[in-house]
């Protein structure tokens, strides 16, 4: 069994049969946070960009679990700065894809904008097209913009789409709406949104034009609680 737990904002804790992910880890200033950084030990942490909303706490999980980070090249070659041994980062950069011991992870473009925590430019963004145990494929848009090739993303099956709605920064409810006809996405959870009021949104209203206007079924989690494949 896969499981996915939402732990606030962009941040999301997915668990194997025998690894743990964490993705982009934001955890210890967010107040919606079920958990603090403290709380979670992966075994491997993914980031899709640069901004703090989604390093801010990469770091000192690296360091205290030991976890594997994969990254583009660039927040690889800043992380091995703040300490993270090159041995425990895997670097990446868009369209690429690698085996890991979780299974295969594929680099998908993102259209967002990309700087570390300090100002250092932090590459591409991206987002992660993921294939776990049973063949099933998960997709972390990342912060993204809506574009067309969300089709080809989604051309070879997708089991659960993770999408940002809050707007503003990235896509909103109604070009979310639009990714997942181009996905094909049996399943859609909504992200990136209700952090602070300039993205705030009514994710059930969502979930309801979900089921109204495409084929998918859609999950609307509170920071904490799980989606299991």
């Amino acid at each position: 069994m896969l499981t996915f737990t939402w732990l606030g904002h962009a941040c999301w804790l997915v668990v194997t049969d025998q690894h743990t992910l964490l993705i982009d880890p934001y955890l210890d200033d967010n107040d919606a946070a079920p958990i603090k950084s403290d709380g979670v030990n992966p075994d491997f942490i993914l980031l899709t960009h640069g901004h703090v909303d989604h390093t801010a706490d990469a770091v000192k999980i690296g360091k205290r679990t030991g976890a594997t980070l994969v990254a583009n090249y660039e927040i690889c070659e800043w992380l091995k700065k703040q300490g993270i041994a090159e041995s425990k980062t895997q670097a990446m950069n868009t369209g690429g894809a690698c085996d890991m011991p979780f299974g295969r992870v594929k680099m998908t473009i993102a259209h967002h904008s990309s700087t570390m925590p300090d100002g250092a430019p932090g590459g591409s963004p991206g987002g992660f097209l993921l294939t776990l145990a049973g063949n099933r494929k998960v997709y972390f848009a990342g912060d993204t913009a809506l574009f067309s090739d969300m089709r080809l993303i989604g051309s070879g099956g997708i089991d659960l789409a993770i999408l940002p709605i809050g707007d503003l920064y990235t896509m909103g409810p109604d070009d979310s709406i639009e990714a997942i006809r181009l996905l094909s996405a049996k399943r859609v959870a909504p992200s990136h949104y209700n952090t602070w009021p300039p993205i705030q949104q009514d994710a059930h209203h969502w979930a309801e034009r979900v089921h109204r206007e495409t084929q998918a079924s859609a999950f609307v989690l509170e920071p904490g609680e799980k989606i299991s494949l």
